[in-house]
């Protein structure tokens, strides 16, 4: 399984909102951001959750700028890093 994106693809999380166990925080979601680097592939805690079957997919560090998660911030050029796996990222 070849990773989709690299470190420095910019990319955004889906705003997306389906039900159960999900490991996305909702405040990321419509964010963009960059990829930090690839961590791996892993299986998808969100099927594990529900006793499904493994699907492996790839995990990514994203680095987001607080300003573009809050709005404003105290130091807007801060960063937030979140895992975020491959399903939940789209290309810019």
């Amino acid at each position: 399984m070849s990773p989709r994106f690299r470190a420095g693809d910019r990319v955004r999380v889906r705003d997306w909102f389906p039900p159960g166990h999900v490991r996305t925080p909702y405040y990321v979601r419509g964010k963009q951001g960059a990829i930090e680097r690839v961590c791996g592939v892993f299986n998808n805690p969100e099927h594990l959750a529900y006793d499904h079957d493994d699907d492996p997919k790839t995990l990514y560090r994203v680095r987001f700028l607080q300003r573009d998660v809050w709005g404003s911030a105290e130091r807007p050029d801060d960063t937030i890093d979140i895992e975020i796996y491959e399903h939940w990222l789209e290309n810019l």
